[in-house]
């Protein structure tokens, strides 16, 4: 029963905040409400899984082996977990957001987003690779709306190119993917050590590998990744939460799941293919920083970040290393922390002081210190040091580098941690200590955003912190999956 409410749970607001949606204090009332009530289902998952109870749930039986079915294992909590945590602060975020700017159709917004967490839940609790692929489309199609929200000629064109590659990878290349794995291995389901037996033809396997990598498009591995920049003409509220965690995290959680449950590490440690698309996610890694630091709107600097973190994902997957899987799983969370962090701070610095350009928030740290503080915070995590989460998670991925013998990419991660000191840090120096003369503490110019905004950016650039110094609940979960 709590397996089927966390799948349910987010559906079952859909029609409230249809009834209610004339009356905004009760429909917001009604999301936080079911945030709130699924991030403790997933909660209550997570203990039961620490007891030892292992789930399995079947919806639909198309064809003998072939069903919509959903389990209980260690890196689906850890995505859910997170996504869930998310939803409630995310939301509480949007409800400051959507009223300072006088956004319209605000019931849709609310409606669409409940939703894409009905898909991400679906997507991570999946037992196998066809469940996974509906819910999947399901999180792609779902999200189209909030992606093109403005309904402006932007944002149209944003939601075709989103829509465009999205649907075009996973149909070209996905789908075929796991056909071929049905073929092949006669089963889809996620199974520890993957589904081949040691059985296929390491070409074939190679094959299979690149289909799954450059189908996979939510996880934005060049040359498949021009749909994350295009989707951020969406509210800040979706690119924060479903750009920074449940669709491009929806997209880096399948690779890893696929790499640990139907690959297996001893096989992809075999695949000719292999190699190449390491080297291929580690240019990634490189090139998305580099494009990052010539980017001065700030949603654009952000999401060319994204591309290059879900790349460290994506390495760790690839490696075929119990440290690769481990860093890889940890990196979900604390770049979900970490980069939303600083999405909320670019909404916040624009409601506040209608500011876009990273070129005219010199001298901002005046006017909002909390803000641009968190921010800071915020990009400590991503950058990877002490004392926050994401030192933990690059650790890992480091030593995976050093298990697989992989200097290269040992040196990638190492560059891109610099170049992303090199294009996050200057945005709250600059914003601090602008050197205009001018002191940079007038506490009677402050005006910072709402504060339901406020809140929800102390809450994630907390929980960055926080996890530096207690990782275990996502550390239990991550070192855990390749045992199953």
């Amino acid at each position: 029963m709590l397996l089927q409410l966390s799948l349910l749970l987010p559906l079952l607001a859909v029609p409230l905040l249809l009834l209610f949606g004339r009356w905004p204090n009760l429909r917001e009332s009604i999301t936080l409400a079911t945030g709130l009530g699924l991030f403790a289902l997933v909660l209550s998952l997570y203990n039961a899984y620490l007891d030892g109870l292992r789930l399995e749930l079947s919806w639909l039986e198309l064809l003998p082996g072939l069903a919509i079915s959903f389990h209980l294992e260690s890196l689906s909590l850890l995505f859910a977990l997170v996504a869930s945590l998310l939803w409630p602060i995310t939301s509480l975020y949007a409800i400051g957001y959507m009223r300072a700017h006088d956004e319209a159709n605000q019931t849709r917004f609310y409606v669409f987003f409940a939703i894409a967490i009905a898909a991400t839940m679906g997507l991570a609790f999946s037992a196998n690779l066809f469940t996974l692929f509906i819910f999947y489309e399901v999180l792609t199609l779902s999200t189209y709306p909030l992606v093109t929200h403005a309904g402006n000629a932007k944002a149209r064109q944003g939601g075709r190119t989103y829509l465009g590659i999205l649907m075009t990878t996973s149909i070209a290349f996905f789908l075929l993917a796991i056909i071929g794995t049905w073929q092949q291995a006669g089963t889809l389901d996620f199974i520890p050590g993957g589904v081949f037996a040691g059985e296929l033809d390491p070409l074939l396997g190679g094959l299979l590998l690149a289909l799954f990598v450059f189908g996979i498009g939510k996880a934005a591995i060049m040359p498949f990744h021009r749909w994350l920049p295009a989707a951020m003409v969406a509210p800040t509220p979706v690119s924060a939460l479903l750009h920074a965690v449940a669709v491009v995290k929806a997209g880096a959680f399948s690779l890893l799941k696929i790499a640990a449950f139907i690959f297996g590490l001893d096989l992809l440690n075999d695949l000719p293919s292999t190699d190449w698309l390491l080297y291929l996610a580690g240019i990634t890694v490189i090139l998305a920083s580099l494009v990052a630091m010539t980017k001065d709107n700030m949603k654009a600097r952000l999401a060319y970040s994204t591309i290059g973190q879900l790349g460290y994902i994506s390495i760790g997957a690839l490696l075929a290393t119990q440290a690769g899987i481990l860093g890889g799983a940890m990196h979900i969370a604390a770049h979900a922390f970490g980069k939303i962090t600083l999405f909320f701070c670019a909404g916040a610095i624009y409601i506040a002081a209608h500011k876009t350009e990273i070129s005219d928030m010199r001298g901002l740290g005046r006017q909002m210190p909390m803000t641009l503080a968190a921010f800071f915070l915020g990009a400590v995590s991503i950058i990877g040091l002490p004392p926050s989460g994401g030192a933990w998670s690059k650790w890992f991925l480091l030593m995976a580098t050093l298990d697989a013998g992989q200097l290269a990419l040992m040196v990638a991660l190492m560059l891109s941690s610099l170049l992303n000191i090199a294009y996050l840090l200057p945005i709250p120096y600059r914003a601090f200590f602008p050197n205009d003369g001018q002191p940079v503490w007038q506490p009677a110019a402050i005006r910072e955003a709402p504060l339901p905004m406020l809140i929800a950016i102390g809450l994630t650039a907390s929980a960055s912190l926080a996890l530096f110094f207690y990782p275990q609940p996502f550390y239990l979960l991550a070192s855990s999956i390749i045992q199953g």
